[in-house]
């Protein structure tokens, strides 16, 4: 059970490393409010996006226009004239008046007709100013409408951004007295004559009939420790000034009106000019194109009534929360989205990949962005239900999770490229990841030099040691090489246990690869001296030599396999030449093909050239024994002659040639007349021979000594030098080696 949750929880690392650091900074960030600004911005961008609502047809709005302050001649109004306005709109039977003028003094001696009005019209609300602010002050309402406790207020909380979101019920003043809000009184004496009022729920909220007004707290939506005092609610906005019957004074006071226009409805009197100072920003004020409208306060309050008019009436919903909890899982599960999005992205098959990368990051961010356009989507649909889910934070958290994944996928593909380096070198990888035919099964043909090398003797080495040891023996080797071949800009293609296969013109061509791979061999000679001494400090007393091939010539260079495996090889003859090639070697030569040797005649020195028949090649090929190279690389080996001691008392052996790695079945005889430090002469007689070995071949050899028994069992592998007739006699210069061919 363990292992298998260990084992879920690696497969969605990069989810567990994205989504509690991205989910927790976006969270961090709405909590500080850095991210309301943004949010109700949105929440605007809604309501202009929103299908347009039918006109109310419960209020009835008497707009007080420029025209209208230029027509009475003076402001405020005097009270005559306001007294004949109301009187006007008293003859129409409206269900409520709602005055939006401040009149706490009288403005002229006609104010003894105002006062008749005021006190014979039960359903007319004046207003006052509650609120107290570094820029306003409170005002005072008509006292005749105060006694009468005809008085609401219309104040309207402003958000940081100067724009009107928001309404009132009811607040308190600086007595602690509650003061109902203008359109809430307006909306209730409506109400009452439906025979609906408003009551107090047992969580205190207000209630008409079956419709629960949601109490707006600072945390709510996108606002951040909002000012909350009162009894708040999120306006539902039903639209601007055109979406409610309106009428100018003038009309009214000249008794232009339609017979019956206000009758039953709510009259609101309000200004509508500029000189009135009554204009606010609200959401419909967040265009881009034009410059921002501002809606006056009487048409602010129109849509305050309206939403709870259709809020009781028509079951029209207002704008709810959801509350903290909810929204910190709402982009919690975003960020997962993104997440899982970019994660499950990484696996993308290189089958659907046309252009590599830039076509899994088109692939990458148009899921991601289908992603947003579902959460927009999602959000705007519950919007038109009523309900305000954040936007930005979640966005903020699908985008946040899914680019730290992607920087999380690219350090691990990162990592990964340094440990594909380990077994291609930075040029194949670079061929395979960034270019775009790169992953493409199958090559091209192209001339190359190819290098390979072999341990002499390693085999046999390896028999005697513990495999632990001969892994560690090779590393020594191979790390060393490795740095001389990457030095000489190599590209490994290969390790085959001792032996290395190295390119140079694959996948870059270069104009000097035919140079570069003769000096990097004579470097990788040179570099064994290290080697054997590393292996000497470390105990093993193992000593290493290293035969190198090298060949010229064109080969099928690509990507070898099936889409599910694939490895970046060479094909063709040359490959298999070089071999050959390589198996001509002994310990500390280097042999170059004629090929090779054309491409670098003007710097190379050469020891000996040699005729030899290769196993699979129809005719003889010469051979070139590499003693150095000049130019800029200036590398030469030390010349050392061997020197042939003859022998006391001579030796007879036992020989097989050997064809490849398996031993002829001939058996021939022969006597060691002459030994060096590395190897002997054995004297042939011609006569006794079926068949003798040619120059570079490999024997098998045994010496047979009457009184060494132990030494016969002993095989001692040697390769053919040189060979000179004697008078019917043929003389052989041996290297000895216990190679593992």
């Amino acid at each position: 059970m363990w292992t298998k949750l260990k084992r879920q929880v690696w497969q969605w690392r990069g989810v567990w490393v994205a989504v509690p650091g991205v989910a927790g900074f976006v969270i961090g960030l709405r909590f500080t409010g850095l991210l309301q600004m943004q949010e109700l911005a949105m929440l605007d961008q809604y309501f202009l996006m929103r299908p347009s609502e039918p006109i109310e047809t419960q209020i009835v709005i008497v707009a007080i226009h420029e025209a209208d302050v230029q027509k009475v001649g003076q402001w405020p109004m005097s009270d005559a004239t306001l007294s004949q306005l109301l009187t006007h709109i008293k003859q129409q039977k409206p269900s409520a008046i709602g005055l939006d003028i401040y009149r706490d003094l009288p403005v002229s001696p006609g104010y003894a007709s105002l006062k008749r009005v005021f006190e014979s019209t039960p359903n007319l609300i004046g207003v006052q100013k509650v609120a107290q602010s570094a820029d306003s002050s409170p005002v005072a309402p008509p006292p005749i409408l105060k006694k009468l406790d005809q008085v609401g207020s219309n104040d309207l909380p402003l958000d940081s951004d100067g724009k009107i979101r928001r309404g009132l019920l009811y607040l308190q003043d600086r007595q602690g007295n509650d003061i109902l809000g203008f359109g809430f009184k307006l909306a209730a004496l409506h109400l009452q004559k439906q025979g609906i009022a408003p009551e107090m729920t047992p969580d205190d909220r207000v209630k008409f009939g079956s419709a629960i007004f949601p109490l707006f707290e600072g945390n709510n939506g996108g606002y951040v420790r909002a000012e909350d005092g009162g009894y708040q609610l999120l306006l539902n906005y039903r639209g601007q000034s055109d979406k409610f019957l309106t009428i100018s004074m003038t009309d009214v006071l000249a008794n232009r009106i339609p017979p019956g226009l206000m009758n039953d409805r709510i009259v609101l009197i309000g200004g509508t000019a500029e000189s009135l100072k009554d204009l606010f920003y609200t959401p419909y004020s967040s265009t881009f194109l034009s410059a921002p409208q501002r809606t006056p306060g009487v048409v602010i309050h129109a849509n305050l009534i309206s939403q709870i008019l259709s809020a009781v009436l028509e079951d029209r919903p207002s704008i709810k929360t959801y509350g903290e909890t909810a929204e910190i899982f709402w982009i919690i599960s975003w960020s997962i989205v993104g997440a899982v999005l970019s994660w499950k992205q990484r696996h993308v098959s290189n089958q659907r990949l046309v252009y590599g990368k830039s076509v899994q990051a088109s692939l990458l961010a148009g899921s991601v962005f289908l992603a947003g356009g579902s959460l927009l989507a999602g959000s705007y649909l519950a919007f038109l239900q009523g309900g305000w889910l954040p936007v930005v934070p979640p966005l903020l958290a699908l985008s946040g999770s899914s680019i730290v994944v992607m920087a999380y996928v690219a350090r691990t593909a990162s990592e990964i490229r340094k440990t594909f380096g380990r077994y291609l070198t930075d040029q194949v990888v670079s061929s395979l990841l960034e270019n775009p035919e790169g992953l493409k099964i199958g090559g091209d043909r192209r001339k190359i030099t190819i290098l390979t090398s072999d341990l002499r003797g390693f085999t046999a080495t390896s028999e005697r040691l513990p495999p632990e040891e001969v892994v560690k023996i090779l590393n020594v080797y191979l790390a060393a090489m490795t740095d001389v071949i990457t030095s000489y800009q190599g590209t490994i293609d290969e390790f085959m246990g001792d032996g290395i296969l190295v390119l140079f013109g694959a996948p870059t061509t270069r104009s000097d690869d035919a140079i570069r791979a003769v000096a990097c061999s004579i470097a990788m000679q040179l570099a064994m001296a290290g080697v054997n001494e590393k292996l000497s400090q470390s105990g093993w007393s193992t000593y290493l030599e290293m035969g190198i091939g090298i060949n010229t010539g064109e080969v099928v260079v690509g990507n070898i396999g099936s889409e599910k495996r694939t490895k970046y090889s060479v094909i063709g003859s040359h490959v298999n030449l070089t071999y050959r090639i390589e198996s001509f070697t002994i310990g500390g030569q280097t042999l170059i093909s004629e090929s090779t040797f054309r491409e670098v005649e003007s710097l190379v020195k050469i020891n000996t050239v040699t005729q030899v028949q290769a196993k699979g090649v129809k005719h003889p090929i010469s051979l070139y024994d590499v003693a150095g190279i000049g130019g800029k690389y200036n590398l030469f080996f030390a010349q050392d002659s061997e020197n042939y001691l003859p022998l006391l008392e001579t030796i007879p052996i036992h020989y097989a040639p050997l064809e490849g790695k398996h031993i002829n079945d001939l058996l021939c005889k022969a006597t060691l007349i002459k030994l060096s430090e590395r190897g002997g002469e054995v004297q042939l007689d011609e006569s006794e021979l079926e068949a003798l070995p040619a120059e570079l071949s490999n024997i098998k050899l045994n010496l047979l000594i009457a009184d060494r028994p132990e030494l016969m069992g002993e095989d001692v592998y040697a390769k053919i030098l040189t060979a000179s007739a004697d008078t019917k006699k043929i003389l052989y210069s041996l290297y000895c080696q216990k190679p593992d061919r």
